[in-house]
């Protein structure tokens, strides 16, 4: 009898569930919301990172002619490349031999960055781009000009590992490269970068480089084509190129970009993004 009575009660309660619905206390109306508060939030991403400016905004564009004056130093000897990109038959903003700025007779060590319609304008704009044009290899420890650019005979590649100071001043001495930079040319204020050169950014019009393989802690002085950059309609608000200026001032500076450690006092950083290419040009008397 007890085992009948049990099975009746079975029985009875899983008919009492038969035909019902399973239902939620709140509804449906709070899952809506949440998927519609899901959704919303998914439209603003994707359009806020539409509407983000790309690499390509800002200053330079095309019609800018900036000029910047650069140097390559080993201790105590500085180097320029010879040569316009029109006589290298290169362009690097668009490969096209049709699209080559006309050279001009202008002074030594002066960098001219006009750059094109599909070329390396706003962030793309990088030291890696004058770099690319005449074949100069740079990384954290080597330095390699064209050979066509160092009188016969001479050294073209210096490596920081390697004995490379014998016989100068810095002999005894190891070894760093880093590229000084000065925002505008008739200021002392400077700032050194230890790595990631090639995407140093040209910032505005009157910049200066030094690109050195030194001592870590060897003054590095502004090239002597600096002051030669007002004569190509660059303007500064410092007083370094004015008669009788000290031009070997060095302050140290802060700069945009990520800080990355220091050195000497001075601030050193790098720059991020890929380096894609324009239109430079240099020119020696």
């Amino acid at each position: 009898m007890a085992s009948s009575s049990s099975a009746k009660k079975v029985a009875k309660l899983a008919s009492r569930g038969k035909g019902k619905k399973v239902r939620f206390s709140g509804g449906t109306t709070f899952p809506a919301i949440i998927a519609v508060v899901c959704l919303s939030m998914l439209a603003l991403i994707v359009y806020a990172k539409a509407s983000l400016p790309g690499d390509e905004t800002g200053a330079p564009q095309p019609g800018d002619e900036w000029v910047a004056a650069y140097s390559f130093r080993v201790c105590d000897d500085q180097y320029t490349l010879t040569g316009t990109p029109n006589e290298l038959n290169l362009d690097a903003s668009t490969g096209n031999p049709d699209k080559l700025t006309a050279g001009t007779d202008n002074a030594d060590g002066i960098i001219h960055y006009h750059p094109q319609t599909g070329g390396a304008t706003g962030r793309k704009a990088k030291l890696g781009v004058f770099l690319d044009v005449y074949g100069v290899k740079l990384s954290n420890d080597k330095l390699e000009l064209p050979e066509a650019q160092v009188g016969v005979g001479e050294t073209s590649s210096w490596n920081v590992d390697d004995n490379i100071f014998e016989g100068t001043s810095c002999a005894g001495d190891d070894a760093v490269i880093k590229v000084r930079v000065w925002n505008d040319y008739t200021s002392g204020a400077f700032y050194d970068n230890v790595t990631d050169f090639r995407n140093l950014r040209l910032l505005r019009n009157g910049m200066v480089f030094v690109i050195a393989v030194v001592p870590n802690d060897y003054d590095i002085a502004r090239p002597s084509s600096a002051c030669d950059l007002e004569d190509f309609g660059a303007i500064g608000s410092g007083d370094l190129c004015k008669s009788g200026a000290d031009t070997t001032t060095t302050v140290a500076d802060t700069t945009p970009d990520t800080t990355v450690g220091t050195d000497g006092g001075t601030t050193t950083t790098a720059a991020g993004s890929t380096t894609t290419a324009a239109s430079t040009t240099t020119t020696t008397g």
